[in-house]
């Protein structure tokens, strides 16, 4: 039986709006018992990580990028993060944030981090060291400060605002425990009674084989699922600054789209293969086998009921779940003459991917071609092609081609004339369609496209498809 609490996701772009989310989530018209029996895992607050690892989106080094590199920017680095975290905490003094303490805090642990790197440096001297006998534990320890940051902040600031908030650090500061993740946090939730209290969890855990290590910078989903299931929490709640909609709103016009208010861990999954992440697949299986639902909600319209991901919801009615879409996809094509009626041949194809670490989006095959598509952000790309060139030139031809995927999404759409309707709709909008694919469980219909044409795409499929204008 599971419990009466919840688990509950903040994002780092939410946390720093945390007067918000405080009016809005975590005290709002709550007040006595109806603040408790929810347990609240906490980003870091926006950029933060980007400063100590490096930028999600630009790729530009962190303090870890730079200390992996051998640039000895990386204390100016981490000057300039030190500054940034307690300019945070100096946008929440009003809130009630005593700033000694907060800075405190901030200094202890960076002057740690500073030390701790200085010393490997020293040691890296002696010839014994390797990068990777350090390099991966670096990143460990450097990651968990923004979470530790933005948690203890959060605990600070609620029990000046009468809540019994409890600061739980999973990020292993300073202890020696080498543990699972399930373990670590059943030490540090152990006597607590959620009725009580609001626990405020790091994102980051320590474990034994490195968070970071097993899931980069999904690891707060994992953490979230871990709680839940271990906690056997009645619900998973992930707060996001947006709601689950059938498009982009910036793209479509907030007007025109709607929120899925219902859909399955199997949408969940073809969205976060498009990256549009309702939450991470790996976070998403245990709470999945564990029969523990997710609910995706705006964290600024608390109102809202949001959108349920339950395992066995299928559409009583056909409909788009969601239009959305990739362009950062190369099409890595193999033709060959040869191919025809050769088994194992895409056996060879997929074992080089797979030893590149390349997991591929699509795939379209005929009797002389096989293409696989695949996110072009990925850093082993480049090894991958010259691997399958030097494999397979001497009797094959290997194209590339940077392209788009729109994904047509859906619980149901198993009937005649969604992929009549859609091919119509991109026709119309004079898109070429270069290729597309589509699985005989009829969930997820991808056209390969032009990339200029990426944006218009999912404006002519929306317009079709989910507001039904011809």
């Amino acid at each position: 039986m599971a419990n009466l609490h919840t688990v509950e996701k903040i994002g780092g772009t939410s946390m720093s709006r945390f007067g918000e989310l405080m009016d809005n989530i975590l005290i709002g018209k709550r007040s006595g018992a109806e603040l408790y029996n929810r347990i609240f895992v906490v980003s870091a607050y926006g950029g933060i990580t980007n400063l100590l690892l490096e930028d999600k989106k630009t790729g530009a080094p962190g303090i870890y990028g730079l200390f992996a590199a051998g640039n000895n920017d990386w204390e100016l680095k981490l000057a300039e993060t030190r500054n940034r975290m307690i300019e945070y905490n100096r946008s929440f003094e009003s809130l009630g944030l005593d700033q000694s303490i907060a800075d405190n805090f901030v200094n202890e642990r960076m002057d740690g981090i500073r030390d701790s790197l200085r010393n490997i440096l020293k040691l890296r001297t002696y010839g014994h060291f390797r990068p990777e006998d350090y390099l991966p534990a670096t990143r460990e320890f450097l990651s968990a400060v923004g979470e530790a940051h933005s948690a203890f902040n959060a605990v600070e600031i609620l029990r000046k605002h009468n809540v019994n908030a409890i600061f739980i650090d999973l990020s292993g500061w300073k202890e020696n425990e080498s543990e699972t993740i399930e373990e670590n946090i059943i030490r540090h939730l152990k006597g607590l009674n959620f009725a009580e209290c609001m626990p405020i969890v790091t994102g980051y855990v320590k474990c034994a084989d490195g968070i970071m290590n097993r899931f980069d910078r999904g690891y707060s989903e994992i953490t979230f699922s871990k709680l839940a299931v271990v906690t056997q929490a009645c619900e998973g709640i992930i707060h996001k600054e947006f709601h689950l909609s059938t498009g982009d709103p910036k793209l479509m016009g907030a007007d025109r789209v709607r929120t899925i208010g219902h859909t399955n861990f199997d949408i969940a999954d073809q969205l976060a293969d498009m990256a549009m992440e309702a939450i991470h697949p790996k976070a998403s299986k245990e709470m999945e086998r564990n029969g523990i639902s997710i609910r995706v909600k705006n964290a600024f319209d608390p109102e809202h009921p949001g959108t349920l991901i339950s395992s066995d919801y299928v559409s009583p009615t056909p409909r788009i779940d969601m239009i959305c879409g990739r362009n950062d996809i190369v099409g890595i094509e193999i033709f060959d003459s040869g191919m025809v009626g050769q088994s194992g041949y895409d056996h060879r194809i997929t074992e080089i991917l797979a030893k590149h670490k390349i997991s591929y989006i699509a795939k379209n095959t005929n009797a002389n071609t096989i293409t696989h598509y695949v996110s072009e952000k990925n850093a082993s790309l480049k090894a991958c092609l010259e691997e399958l060139e030097a494999t397979f030139s001497q009797t094959a031809h290997i194209h590339q081609r940077k392209v788009a995927i729109i994904g047509v999404i859906g619980s149901n759409m198993k009937i005649p004339g969604f992929l009549a309707k859609a091919a119509t709709a991109l026709s119309n909008a004079n898109i070429n369609v270069l290729a597309l694919d589509q699985c005989m469980r009829q969930v997820n219909m991808q056209f390969i496209i032009e990339r200029d044409d990426f944006q218009q795409a999912q404006i002519a499929l929306h317009r079709k498809l989910v507001e039904n204008i011809d």
